[in-house]
């Protein structure tokens, strides 16, 4: 089936151009986190959007297969003003978007987009787009709760570490990929997530990380078993299972992880790699990830961390917590937030420093999200109506929460770096705007590169991590 962008919206979107006021000539919306599960979001994915479906230009059979569709469908389209788009535009789509810098970590309640019409003709366009352009709400959520999880992991690596900047890019896996609705989904959602660390076993979403923002390599990975590469081998034969592993992918500098719990994981820990197989290990002069996937996490992780010590020994580190020498342990099963500050407390507690575990994150990561996790909304704001300024918005006596802002908007950012949203006198952006004209006329006129936004990312990070120590 070809895309068509005329089609990609709500149906009910088709009957609003003969729902305005009579002689409406523009149109000024936005786009905020109401709230929600975090109380800041960091900006991300509208780069995507806008260089996949936005710069595509309207077609006259996209107009054509469009009217077909909405006569049969039961409501009214407005077939003169796409063709006009399409003939009289050149197929360019006539509205200006600004926003801030993707990689930004701004408080909720914020305008993050604005999107406004450029032709008098075709004001009703901005709604039309909300359904695309609101999408946002996935890659925003995903780069947020992603973001959080990265605080999270960097509080415990500043306790216990010695190289936490060096240790933090790869402290959260993402394994999401078949965990996820669809393959953009997993495209989308995986590129999120690299915003703040660089390992990935999502490869759409490093494909598309690399494409869309301009990165030769957005995230790594390591050779690593599953069950069926261990139970292949029969019960009788895990330690040849385990040796195989090492004699294909044990090189010195290299590090390799494997499923451990196909049987007993115990046996696994102590006797097959702690015993038959340590000197093995210790010779390669590779680190083995020892991976546990069932049970209760913080439980089974510091048990494994008690018997890897045993058997292979440990340095303290600079903040006298033990390193595991040759060995470490990855966590991919049953990791939540909640989950993962259970397991890093109970190292901790132990004397283990948090430079032993990584986690590995799927559906929890890129799945369990929707867009009233952040409680993202479009709203519009102002139209012009016989050219007048007409302020619009809501005020649900039922729900003062969803009551939306007045005006064209702007969102200025002062020197200490608060965020706030302001309503213009007139058409010209301020001049501390932190917003930045993204879109115009068919056009992507700004775009950010990975390693930009992680720069950004990064930097709010420390800044939020600094003033919540300090308090």
């Amino acid at each position: 089936m070809q895309y068509n962008p005329i089609l990609d919206t709500d149906s009910y979107k088709a009957s609003h151009w003969k729902q305005y006021p009579p002689a409406t000539t523009s149109m000024f919306s936005y786009i905020e986190s109401r709230g929600g599960r975090y109380p800041q979001t960091v900006f991300f994915g509208l780069q995507y959007i806008l260089k996949e479906y936005f710069a595509r230009k309207i077609e006259p059979w996209m107009v054509e297969e469009a009217k077909d569709f909405f006569a049969t469908h039961g409501v009214p389209f407005n077939a003169e003003g796409w063709l006009y788009i399409a003939n009289e535009l050149e197929g360019k789509l006539p509205i200006r978007i600004r926003a801030v810098p993707e990689g930004s970590v701004v408080p909720v309640h914020n305008a993050l987009i604005t999107i406004e019409s450029t032709d008098p003709k075709c004001f009703w366009i901005v709604s039309w787009l909300e359904t695309q352009l609101m999408r946002v709400w996935y890659p925003i959520t995903v780069a947020t709760h992603s973001w959080h999880l990265r605080q999270i992991l960097w509080e415990y690596l500043e306790k216990s570490a010695d190289t936490p900047e060096a240790e933090i890019p790869f402290k959260l896996h993402d394994f999401g990929s078949r965990g996820v609705s669809s393959h953009e989904s997993a495209g989308i959602g995986g590129m999120s997530h690299l915003v703040n660390f660089q390992g990935s076993d999502t490869v759409v979403g490093v494909q598309f990380a690399n494409h869309y923002y301009h990165h030769p390599m957005a995230a790594f990975s390591i050779p690593a078993a599953e069950h069926s590469t261990v139970t292949a081998w029969g019960r009788e034969h895990e330690v040849d299972a385990y040796r195989n592993m090492l004699d294909q992918f044990a090189k010195p500098g290299a590090m390799v992880s494997v499923v451990s719990d196909s049987y007993d994981l115990w046996n696994a820990v102590r006797n097959l790699w702690g015993g038959d197989l340590k000197q093995q290990v210790i010779d390669s002069g590779a680190t083995l990830v020892v991976r546990p996937d069932s049970g209760v996490p913080s439980i089974v992780v510091s048990r494994v961390l008690n018997i890897l010590d045993n058997q292979f020994g440990s340095t303290l580190n600079s903040k006298g917590f033990k390193v595991l020498n040759h060995v470490r342990v990855i966590q991919g099963d049953g990791v939540d937030r909640e989950s993962m500050i259970d397991v890093l407390e109970t190292a901790l507690k132990l004397g283990f420093s948090a430079s032993n575990i990584t986690f590995g994150m799927g559906g929890a990561l890129l799945q369990s999200v929707n867009r009233d996790t952040q409680k993202f909304a479009m709203k519009c704001s102002q139209v012009v109506t016989d050219g007048k300024e007409v302020a619009v918005f809501k005020d649900p006596i039922t729900d003062p929460g969803k009551r939306s802002k007045q005006g064209r908007l702007d969102l200025i950012r002062d020197a200490n770096g608060s965020y706030t949203t302001v309503r213009l006198a007139n058409e010209n952006p301020l001049p501390d705007s932190a917003m930045v004209t993204v879109y115009e006329n068919g056009e992507v006129l700004k775009e950010y590169t990975l390693d930009e936004i992680r720069r950004r990312v990064n930097a709010e990070l420390l800044e939020a991590f600094s003033f919540t120590r300090s308090k």
